[in-house]
């Protein structure tokens, strides 16, 4: 592995690292005032992102993430470290490169497994940015981090499908542009349990579906982009045509959506440390306490290397698993996957822990960014799987490696 960044890489990073400077930095204050105004339609995306979406565009900054013909055609490790800038405002820059999710994964799941009619119907206005979308996966009834417990209903009647169930913690759900849902849900109870699951294509306005209420993570709504929803789907009756792939592969295309979903959010996450770490600085630097800045102090100066440290290794794994991905494809890099959605977020975790320390009561005010930071990474150890779960399936991994290695 090669740990030079190459000219393709190198030229979007200036360009990017220029947009961010130039645009989207300074318009985080104006985000927040537009999140503000009383006047806004709830839980809708305030203006500023398509401001910056249409710049974004003009300097050629669009879809990065996707590989191929539809996207940029970047590698994983070309994309990763232009993941990681858009990380350090994460509330804006995902969204104005059209790079944020739930719509990334979405968007490489129709591109993968969608047929030429889904691919023209839902895919191009997800790339132009037309349209949001959502991945309905998740339910409040069951541990839904063993997806062979999903119990929402696709049952064939005909030429149909009808959707019974309820989801909870829909990203992106709440906003009124989000007009289709991937739905995950059992088409044959009675098949082998990785066989059960299928998905289905589901537009917002298909009678019988029923957006409840947005549901707060740590009490913020995340309208930024669109919230989190509870939905109910009551007798909801779409085309078989909306099927994606056949019955029986939902789970299989759940596993690939998630791979590169997961690593996504990781190199973001790395940018979300490094705003949190050089706000600390500033803060540390600026803030005098019994006669000596708090930078001198020792456990302070202990926090700002002890961060430096868990950046530079969080970063390093994210890349190998990003060239893994590459080389070997997503299978291959299984066990690299795993491990960065245990390591990044506890590693980020800390790094904002120790920056809303330092900036003591401001830390969890709404004066920085820190403590929004802090519930959005938070969620991270819970999205795309728990630790506990990746942890269980890394474990049982390397004790079948070691069983190999010794018996040959």
């Amino acid at each position: 592995m090669e740990f030079a960044y190459d000219a393709r890489t190198e030229e979007l990073r200036g360009r990017l690292l220029a947009f961010m400077a130039e645009h989207v930095h300074p318009a985080e204050p104006l985000l927040a005032a537009q999140l503000a105004d009383p006047a806004r339609e709830a839980w809708t995306i305030p203006p500023v992102v398509a401001e910056l979406q249409a710049e974004a565009k003009a300097r050629r900054l669009w879809n990065l993430f996707l590989p191929g013909e539809a996207g940029a055609g970047l590698t994983n490790l070309q994309y990763a470290p232009l993941a990681e800038i858009t990380g350090r405002s994460i509330l804006l820059a995902p969204a104005a490169l059209n790079c944020a999710a739930p719509d990334t994964g979405n968007m490489e799941l129709l591109n993968e497994f969608g047929d030429e009619a889904q691919r023209e119907q839902w895919l191009k206005p997800l790339l132009a940015g037309e349209i949001r979308s959502a991945f309905a996966m998740t339910e409040p009834e069951v541990a839904s981090s063993d997806a062979t417990n999903i119990t929402t209903r696709i049952e064939r009647d005909g030429d149909s499908y009808v959707v019974n169930g309820r989801k909870w913690y829909i990203t992106g759900a709440m906003n009124p542009n989000c007009r289709i849902f991937i739905v995950m849900g059992k088409t044959d109870p009675a098949a082998e349990p990785h066989r059960r699951q299928s998905m289905i294509l589901v537009p917002r306005d298909t009678p019988g579906v029923t957006v409840r209420r947005g549901m707060t993570v740590f009490g913020y709504e995340d309208a930024d982009h669109g919230g989190h929803a509870e939905i109910l789907f009551e007798d909801a009756r779409v085309p078989a045509a909306n099927l994606i792939g056949g019955e029986g592969d939902g789970f299989a295309i759940a596993q690939a959506r998630l791979g590169p979903g997961r690593i996504h959010h990781c190199m973001r996450a790395i940018g979300i440390a490094e705003r949190a770490l050089e706000l600390m600085c500033r803060r540390v630097s600026e803030r005098i306490a019994f006669g000596k800045p708090l930078a001198e102090q020792g456990v302070v100066q202990d926090w700002i290397a002890e961060a430096r440290v868990r950046i530079e290794q969080a970063r390093l794994l994210v890349l190998k698993t990003a060239w893994l991905m590459d080389t070997v494809g997503n299978r291959g890099a299984h066990t690299e996957i795993q491990a960065i959605k245990i390591a990044v977020p506890a590693a980020v975790e800390w790094i904002l822990d120790k920056a809303v320390q330092a900036h003591g009561a401001a830390g969890v005010s709404q004066d920085t960014p820190l403590a929004q930071l802090w519930a959005g990474n938070r969620t991270l150890r819970l999205a795309d799987g728990p630790d506990e779960v990746h942890r269980r399936s890394l474990a049982r991994r390397e004790l079948k490696r070691q069983l190999l290695e010794k018996e040959s």
